[in-house]
């Protein structure tokens, strides 16, 4: 097979999650197990950095990766989902997978494992296929973010390091369970034996769930937010909108103009986490210098590659995309639109359809002009629909068959000091950050 073959092979014959849903899940690790026993256990042979949550991680991930690569390590990255191209979930130093090397194992292991009965999903096998391209090319450490919860999650056969969990909020109900308390015990099945635990924010409804799980576990654990805190968070405006915030530590600032290449104000709340994560690093022996920190933090998206976080996409009219879609990406999205100057929104909104809609919907501006599509994959709720469940929220537009044409009618209509943001899914982002 050649690379797009092999893409149709695996997009075809391995069940996948994003497009799909929740007939893609499995709730048990065994696959993942028999795999990476196949593959020699390469998940052993280098360390790793563990990162959970339901929102932020993605972003943890990528400035972890980045800090350490500016630190002279050989650093690899797996995350989940792409956005464009495949290849974006598994890195080295911010160089993607070769696509040979995804030929050659999808050929050497994946088919004839298929084809003896074992039914991998596509994400049981990236999993595989990621730990081991980063132990054939040894890498020093590896930034492994979890796919969907944590305890059952198919990247939670590893011994990190350290563990971080972001933050906890609703999302996939009906497979993490339908309070926070319970998504919180699915995530802290990240929490492993004597491995410290980085939580991002101290949550009433979830702190007392990791604290018990690590006092068990006897895994030291950190709130990053009772360590350190941002202050003073702006924008610096250099064509590229950096953003820039002062790191205090028990009322003394530690970290003065630390700019961050991710514009997006919700990583005030990633940075502490990520600068906790630094200090554990450092006492496992890390050199890591704080010009390095600075550098990782400042140059994310150059070392990494990262895509639609609150990305910039075009000016007069400003477009901007998020990948935020749960109720809590969407509450720190739309406080953003508010704090960035415009005279009229519009919005280019595509949802999927096991999504508890109506919980973002809420949230949305109803002074907005909505332009309602569907993303091109299974999952996503016909825009018709998704146009309907809108209506009792007062939110009102016109339907398209899809997100280009949506962006295309926003564009015609938008004036140059208007806003156009576009965003509800990943998948609604994918389409147009690539372009």
């Amino acid at each position: 097979m050649n690379y797009q073959e092999t893409l149709d092979y695996m997009f075809s014959r391995l069940p996948m999650f994003q497009r799909i849903g929740s007939a893609a899940y499995k709730a048990n690790l065994d696959n993942t197990i028999r795999l990476c026993k196949l593959l020699d256990n390469p998940e052993s042979n280098f360390k790793s950095i563990h990162i959970a949550g339901t929102n932020g991680k993605g972003s943890t991930s990528h400035m972890m990766a980045s800090i350490l690569q500016s630190a002279g390590y050989k650093v690899g990255l797996y995350t989940s989902p792409h956005l464009v191209d495949f290849k974006e979930r598994i890195k080295i130093n911010g160089e993607k997978i070769p696509e040979k090397y995804v030929v050659d194992f999808v050929e050497q292991y994946i088919v004839p494992e298929t084809e003896k009965g074992l039914e991998l999903s596509f994400f049981e096998m990236t999993v595989g296929l990621a730990f081991k391209y980063f132990s054939d090319e040894q890498v020093d450490i590896a930034v492994i973010e979890v796919g969907l919860g944590g305890r059952l999650d198919s990247t939670n056969v590893i011994n990190p390091e350290l563990s971080i969990i972001t933050n906890i909020s609703f999302d996939h109900k009906a497979l993490l369970g339908d309070t926070l308390e319970l998504i919180a015990r699915e995530k802290a099945g990240i929490i492993k034996k004597d491995i410290p635990v980085i939580i991002g924010e101290k949550q009433e409804s979830s702190k007392n769930v990791f604290n018990e799980k690590a006092a068990e576990l006897n895994a030291p654990i950190v709130f990053a937010d009772d360590i350190y805190k941002a202050k003073n968070v702006r924008h610096k405006k250099d064509g590229k909108l950096t953003l820039v915030m002062d790191i205090v530590r028990r009322g003394t600032v530690v970290y003065g103009d630390l700019e961050c290449e991710l514009p997006g104000l919700y990583q005030q709340k990633n940075i502490p986490a990520v600068i906790c994560a630094v200090d554990e690093l450092r006492k496992k022996d890390y050199f890591i210098s704080d010009a390095n920190m600075r550098s990782g933090i400042k140059n994310v998206i150059k070392n990494t590659g990262l895509l639609g976080r609150w990305q910039v996409l075009g000016e007069q009219p400003l477009v901007i995309a998020d990948t935020g879609h749960n109720e809590a990406g969407i509450m720190e999205v739309v406080s953003q639109i508010c704090l960035t100057p415009h005279k009229k929104l519009h919005f280019v909104l595509g949802m999927v359809s096991d999504k508890d809609i109506s919980s973002v919907l809420k949230l949305l501006p109803v002074d907005a002009i909505y332009y309602f599509c569907k993303a091109n994959i299974p999952r996503a709720l016909n825009a018709g629909e998704l146009a309907n469940q809108a209506k009792p929220f007062n939110l009102e537009g016109k339907v398209y068959e899809t997100v280009k044409e949506a962006l295309s009618a926003a564009k015609q209509n938008a004036a140059k000091d208007d806003l156009i943001f576009i965003g509800g899914s990943n998948f609604t982002v994918a389409e147009v950050v690539g372009n």
